[in-house]
């Protein structure tokens, strides 16, 4: 019998490039339009509750394709859909460059989240199958780095861009790094194995758009304005297509989003607190550049190199935290990282418009480190928790579901900063929107402190290989 050899990232490293590259893209733009929400407002003579559209639209169209990753890499190959998309996105970026309005410009951003809304769970599906066992914490530790990074360095680019090219220039640099992602992923990204083709679940497919779109819009809505005849209507409607979603789902065979892996305890602990992570991620990366520009003044390329910061803590505990995911589960990761993560933004909630920039500079470092240890031991926990042969599908409910909350917070966030604007009457107008601002950073380390006792619930799912014929309820119980 030949000897097994010892596993290497380098026996998958031209893969995970491609897939690593393609996420880059998609992931930037989750966040390079967050310091260019002031020269919008500007540009197009538009309020910030029009402007945030820019940034929730995207999310939403990204949250409506990702529940058919999972059937489109069944029915044409994971490495054909990965590509597709990307071809999409680029093509959805050269749009939005040339918008006109606020209107276009949103109506872009949705074609561009459709475009690129599979990339990150078709990639981690990829990654995910291609690592052995006992080596997924290190390999999707690697992964996590863009998810992480790319978010902190958009700030960056963008104010660069911003100050010195054109505001266009934010969506113009994905066609260079979207060719890059198509050549490498055409040379390098494995034919994987494709699993049994169910028919498309065109009911929920109809019902999942509907019911997070109106959520999330009812959600932003009603921060401000609860009583609002469209608040209602909104929420009315979401909550009665996510039901029927919910009673779609539960009752297919095959469905598009397969809800009954939320029987699995470990799963369900896994996902709520993956999206405690993502309200106080996105609550830091869509507000804090806001705020530095409006309150504090500083320039679109000052701002991100502040938010550097937070790039830099992730850059240096993400492979340590997939690294002792290995080790140690999930349970002792989360409980130390929720918890920076809660206290350094309670940080940012007592900071003063005359506070130093070191005192900006440390809190957002605390922040991404506590998310280095968190973001993919958290991935890779609720992926274990999962039957493998399922991983294509889990990864769409899990990356669909992520992205709604975030839409949720972004929205709820941003309508309870205009609401406490509204309701501090101060002297001086930025002295009230400052303690707003400190509101809102208070909201989020509340939520996150919540997430503290549920990590202490955490354990470490057993690897167990399923044999393909059995059912989903056999292999998650």
């Amino acid at each position: 019998m030949q000897e097994e050899q010892p596993f290497s990232i380098r026996t998958i490293i031209a893969p995970l490039l491609a897939v690593v590259v393609g996420m880059i893209m998609v992931i930037l733009d989750s966040t390079i339009v967050n310091v260019a929400f002031p020269k919008f407002q500007q540009e197009f003579d538009s309020p910030l509750s029009v402007v945030q559209w820019t940034f929730t639209a995207y999310t939403l169209a990204l949250s409506a394709v990702i529940p058919l990753a999972g059937w489109m890499m069944d029915k044409f190959g994971a490495k054909r859909i990965f590509l597709a998309t990307i071809v999409f996105f680029t093509l959805g970026s050269i749009l939005c460059a040339m918008a006109q309005t606020i209107e276009q410009l949103i109506v872009f951003r949705i074609l561009q989240g459709l475009g690129g809304g599979m990339v990150t769970p078709i990639g981690m599906a990829i990654i995910y199958r291609l690592a052995p066992p006992h080596k997924i914490g290190a390999v999707m530790g690697v992964l996590g780095i863009p998810i992480l990074i790319a978010p902190a360095f958009g700030p960056v680019l963008s104010g660069w861009l911003i100050d010195h090219v054109s505001w266009q220039w934010i969506f113009l640099i994905n066609l260079p790094i979207g060719l890059i992602a198509i050549a490498i992923g055409w040379k390098h990204l494995p034919d994987l194995s494709r699993n049994h083709v169910s028919k498309l679940d065109i009911l929920g497919v109809i019902l999942a758009p509907i019911a997070f779109s109106m959520l999330a819009f009812g959600v932003g809505e009603g921060a401000s304005d609860l009583k609002s005849p469209l608040t209602v209507i909104a929420l009315f409607l979401g909550v009665i297509a996510l039901f029927g979603l919910i009673v779609t789902e539960l009752r297919q065979e095959q469905p598009l989003l397969e809800l009954r892996v939320f029987k699995s305890p470990d799963f369900t602990k896994g996902i709520l607190l993956l999206w405690l992570v993502q309200i106080a991620l996105f609550g830091v990366m869509i507000l804090f550049p806001v705020y530095l520009q409006v309150v504090r003044g500083y320039s679109p390329l000052d701002t991100g190199l502040i938010m550097l910061a937070q790039a830099v803590g992730s850059m240096l505990f993400t492979p340590i935290g997939g690294r002792l995911f290995d080790k140690v589960g999930a349970r002792p990761l989360a409980l130390i990282g929720l918890t920076a993560v809660s206290v350094a933004l309670f940080w940012l909630s007592r900071i003063s418009p005359y506070s130093e920039l070191i005192m900006l500079l440390l809190p957002l470092f605390v922040i991404g480190s506590g998310m280095g240890l968190i973001m993919m031991s958290l991935n890779t926990h609720v992926l274990n928790s999962a039957p493998r042969d399922l991983v294509g599908r889990v990864t769409s409910l899990t990356a669909a579901a992520q992205h709604i909350v975030t839409s949720l917070a972004v929205a709820g966030l941003t309508g309870f900063l205009a609401f406490r604007t509204n309701e501090l009457n101060m002297s001086v107008e930025w002295e009230g929107m400052a303690a707003a601002y400190s509101d809102a950073f208070l909201l989020t380390s509340i939520l996150t402190a919540a997430g503290i006792a549920l990590s202490l619930t955490l354990r470490k799912p057993r690897l167990v290989l399923d044999p393909p014929e059995a059912s989903i309820e056999s292999k998650i119980n």
